[in-house]
């Protein structure tokens, strides 16, 4: 049986086919020809608010859309989020769609505590981030800090393990070979599940 896998495309810009796209397409159809279920969240196409205090994230309620989404989280076996590095980090739409989608009750019990439980405990996750600058000066240059931050802060805190990272450096000079390329090795990484 395969697996419930969750793609989160991340990329901000729904009107026009980028990169973050191509890559999504490539894992979802390598995920699903090898006999795995996947569901495809795209937070470009939905409507939502930000959040703009903390009591909306404790006591407030998601738009149903991602009601749906958290819900979709829950029964997922492996996740992967898909997304352009901006200004070292994720996008400003997935940062709030992460806030709404990760209150807690759904990732963990008390985000107040630094050690409390993980509410999602035995599922995985694949971060692919593409950005301009060489990967390599991204993480050891700078840190790696966006992505060690959803690694740490966000999956891995509510229990999430492994997470494991695709960083694709150098997009702006990218030829339509090396996106190919690029293309067949997510669509391994989607026939795998990892």
């Amino acid at each position: 049986m395969g697996a419930r896998i969750l793609l989160i495309q991340g990329h901000p810009d729904c009107h026009r086919p980028h990169l973050c796209h191509a890559l999504a397409h490539a894992y979802v159809e390598g995920a699903r020809d090898a006999g795995h279920e996947v569901d495809v969240v795209e937070p470009a196409r939905m409507s939502f608010p930000l959040l703009t205090s903390p009591s909306e994230w404790w006591h407030g309620s998601p738009p149903p859309q991602l009601a749906a989404v958290q819900e979709a989280i829950q029964h997922a076996d492996h996740l992967v989020f898909v997304y352009p590095l901006w200004m070292g980090d994720m996008p400003a739409l997935m940062r709030g769609f992460l806030e709404h989608v990760t209150r807690p009750g759904v990732f963990m019990d008390d985000p107040h505590r630094p050690f409390g439980a993980g509410l999602l405990g035995g599922r995985s996750a694949r971060l692919v981030v593409s950005m301009e600058m060489p990967a390599v000066v991204y993480r050891w240059g700078y840190g790696g800090y966006g992505v060690k931050m959803m690694r740490r802060q966000i999956l891995g805190r509510a229990g999430i393990r492994p997470v494991r990272t695709t960083l694709i450096g150098r997009t702006h000079a990218m030829s339509a070979e090396r996106v190919a390329t690029w293309g067949d090795h997510m669509r391994r990484l989607g026939a795998s599940a990892v």
